[in-house]
């Protein structure tokens, strides 16, 4: 499992179970720390707004530490928004810019009542026939923002099914196996309460633009993820507590640091409205 799978997995886990919240105007904030071999490396913020029947979610990923100081920039922000139905979320765009080094890329990713609908990239984007994402690829993906909106609507059956990810570039599809529950307490997850959902993630690539060699991604994607998926409030919502990688190099660990809920202004309630 590379640092670069095992992070984009865990981001597609940072699932918000949004229809639990849909009739309450809340915000909710979550930070999360991602070290490698015991030393800082990544830093990332949630910040979901929900009213009635809408959500607008963005999260905010960047180096921090050791890391920072001895490597390439890198800075993300992705952003989902939409409404909801007896159904589940109902996505209405979602969209990632990514600054790596000084080189900058945004996608955006609209959908329709049949799905994936259109994508926009700047810059625009030119594939060789071998990197581009057929069509009957692009049809039920999600953003990785929206995405991981969709595992936290499954609830205590976050872990039963597969997830069609699609950053612009790659399509990767997660697996997840669920292992079993364990106490809050005996995690050392801060702030969990009752019992935790321990899952392992898998990905797997389907198509579009890739560093490794095929046998290489192969080889990766049988060394799981593993994830705890806790309670911080009174309702029956999870989310990511920690997580834990193996790579080659050193083991890949991810916490949260912080968990915060407050009331909409009404300014805030307001804005969401437009």
């Amino acid at each position: 499992m590379s640092f670069r799978r095992a992070f984009t997995a865990f981001a597609v886990s940072l699932a918000v179970p949004v229809a639990a919240m849909a009739q309450e105007a809340r915000q909710i904030e979550l930070g999360y720390e991602i070290t490698f071999a015991g030393i800082s490396g990544f830093r990332i913020d949630v910040t979901a707004r929900f009213n009635g029947t809408t959500y607008d979610v963005e999260s905010s990923t960047f180096k921090v530490g050791t890391l920072k100081a001895m490597t390439m920039n890198y800075v993300g922000r992705n952003r989902a928004w939409g409404g909801f139905s007896p159904q589940g979320a109902r996505p209405s765009a979602g969209s990632l810019s990514i600054m790596v080094g000084d080189t900058p890329r945004t996608w955006l990713a609209q959908y329709g009542a049949s799905g994936f609908l259109q994508e926009t990239h700047t810059p625009v984007w030119k594939p060789t026939a071998q990197q581009a994402i057929p069509e009957g690829d692009k049809q039920g993906s999600l953003d990785p923002l929206s995405a991981a909106l969709s595992v936290g609507l499954a609830g205590d059956a976050a872990c039963d099914k597969p997830v069609r990810t699609n950053d612009g570039k790659r399509r990767i599809d997660i697996m997840f196996r669920k292992i079993g529950m364990e106490p809050a307490a005996a995690t050392g997850i801060a702030g969990a309460q009752g019992d935790v959902l321990v899952c392992e993630m898998y990905t797997k690539r389907v198509s579009g633009e890739f560093d490794e060699a095929p046998k290489e991604a192969e080889t990766e994607r049988e060394r799981p993820i593993k994830i705890w998926l806790a309670r911080f409030d009174q309702t029956q919502i999870r989310y990511p507590g920690k997580l834990e990688a193996q790579t080659f190099l050193a083991t890949i660990r991810g916490k949260i640091l912080f968990f915060r809920e407050r009331p909409l202004t009404q300014e805030e309630s307001q804005a969401m409205r437009h």
